[in-house]
């Protein structure tokens, strides 16, 4: 079955998870599917920025739990599996866009937190709902934990307490959370914002924002000097530079000549 549907326009790759019937749980079907389609928009240079969506009114129940419990004592259990998925998102080199549109929980906020942007109605709740089942939000850790405000990651986690968008803006898991009728309108102004820079510049700038800080001021300063000269001189700084003086579009801003959709 296809549990993921891939759909691309205009450089940005739509990657919807679509198995509604179990609530788009994190099956290890699904979420395959998922690593296939986020490894083929990888080495396609027409995708610039992708979209993980979701269809039916929830955005993922996190993991398969009956899947989990036919696997505990003879396999992989799904959680294992999630490990992988949170580390293609996080390490991505293209924006990657989380439109969230109903309800998310355990697993499906540490997709939400993998996300460079995301962006959820306010009506959507989101649940660490672990410590109720008798487990802990250990996998989606790496990911949620540098978005949540401390304060807020310790309530949350140890409570299991449903909270809705708007607090979710607030403890930093979601960019903004939106009115029902707003959320395609917003995921497409990111979209149209993203695919304006560079391709290597904005993997470059994701790994700033991924990067451990050196031991020294002067240490930061030297390095961060380096990765800047490299960016100017390289042929996509150059072309950037020159069409801001041209006043035109840089080539890498797709336009409907250039426009793919499939």
């Amino acid at each position: 079955m296809d549990l993921v549907r891939v759909a691309t326009a205009a450089g940005v790759t739509t990657v919807t998870l679509d198995s509604p019937a179990n609530r788009n749980a994190l099956s290890t079907p699904l979420m395959t599917q998922l690593l296939e389609a986020l490894s083929t928009a990888l080495t396609d240079p027409a995708v610039r920025v992708v979209v993980l969506s979701h269809t039916g009114p929830v955005f993922c129940s996190g993991a398969d739990l009956k899947e989990t419990a036919e696997a505990r004592a003879t396999g992989r259990v799904p959680a294992e599996l999630l490990a992988d998925v949170l580390a293609a998102l996080w390490e991505f080199p293209k924006p990657v866009v989380a439109r969230v549109g109903g309800p998310a929980r355990a697993g499906g906020l540490g997709l939400i937190a993998a996300a460079d942007i995301a962006v959820c109605t306010r009506e959507a709740t989101f649940a660490f709902s672990e410590v109720r089942l008798g487990v802990i939000p250990a996998v989606i850790s790496a990911t949620v934990l540098p978005r949540l405000a401390p304060r807020a990651a310790a309530e949350l986690y140890l409570t299991g307490d449903v909270f809705d968008g708007v607090r979710a803006a607030e403890v930093g898991l979601v960019t903004a959370a939106v009115s029902a009728e707003g959320l395609e309108a917003t995921v497409a102004g990111y979209c149209d914002a993203l695919v304006r820079g560079g391709p290597l510049a904005l993997a470059g700038a994701k790994q700033l924002l991924r990067r451990a800080p050196a031991a020294s001021i002067r240490a930061e300063l030297a390095d961060l000097s380096e990765r800047s000269g490299a960016y100017f001189r390289s042929a996509e700084g150059t072309e950037g530079v020159n069409a801001f003086r041209e006043k035109r579009d840089p080539s890498w801003v797709p336009s409907a000549e250039r426009d793919v959709v499939r």
